[in-house]
């Protein structure tokens, strides 16, 4: 991965600990088209082959506003068959590391769906999110129809859902969608990439099994627990980290 990739709809950077992937068409409110979605899939194949944390935001003060309605507009039945945002949305939601969103403005529709892909929401006072697709003649299909039940339980997922309610950043920090409201979207990338810099001092396999054992269905469990905490056993990193921290202990 270079250093910086400046162009295009999504703004590639490497920060070190982690990856920072800017939304990056403002002049459409980050509205998620086609060639939005071939870059993420794009970014999702080197992460997969190189795992990073990846710390997602907008340009211009939103995080997305949705899917691109002229695109969206011209769909038919077999392209949402074939979950164009969809797949792009679970294989971010899928990456070995962990995903953080930071959210400003409007991430409504696809972008809401996208902000719930991620494992960490920071948002602003400013934010608005929720699910509008009734009121354009379609359902939110990528994602928030499984995801959102899990994030905030099903009353509140399905007044988002079926009435078209769209939350504040008050709303929802209340709720638990985002873990922290910050001031401006400058402070909730800031403090994303906090959270990013402090995952990056912590054994990346670690962190990897804790996500895999965080996404298994409930009837894995404890089977999964147990089978990653015995690989990590026997791993040499956790040895030295427990090594270092005994021998500072009889400092």
């Amino acid at each position: 991965m270079t250093a910086e990739t400046a162009g295009g709809p999504l703004r590639i950077e490497d920060r070190g600990t982690h990856v920072l992937a800017t939304l990056n068409r403002p002049e459409k409110r980050n509205a998620i088209d086609q060639d939005l979605i071939d870059a993420l899939h794009e970014l999702c194949a080197e992460l997969e082959h190189t795992p990073r944390t990846l710390v997602l935001h907008g340009a211009g003060g939103d995080f997305a506003a949705g899917a691109d309605i002229a695109q969206l507009r011209e769909r038919r039945a077999a392209d949402a068959r074939a979950g164009i945002n969809t797949r792009a949305f679970m294989r971010v939601a899928g990456l070995p590391m962990p995903v953080i969103a930071a959210l400003d403005g409007f991430a409504l529709g696809g972008g809401a769906e996208l902000a719930y892909a991620a494992d960490i929401r920071v948002g602003t006072p400013a934010l608005r999110i929720g699910n509008p697709e009734t009121g354009l003649g379609i359902l939110a299909a990528a994602g928030a129809s499984w995801r959102l039940r899990e994030l905030v339980g099903e009353p509140l997922a399905a007044e988002i859902l079926l009435a078209g309610r769209i939350l504040d950043g008050t709303e929802a920090l209340a709720a638990g969608l985002v873990t922290h409201l910050h001031d401006t979207g400058e402070d909730a990338l800031a403090a994303a990439e906090k959270i990013a810099a402090r995952i990056g001092k912590l054994d990346p396999e670690a962190t990897r099994a804790t996500k895999r054992v965080l996404r298994a269905p409930r009837e894995a469990h404890p089977a999964i627990d147990l089978a990653e905490q015995a690989s990590l056993f026997e791993s040499p990193e956790k040895m030295r980290r427990m090594t270092e921290f005994l021998e500072r202990k009889k400092k």
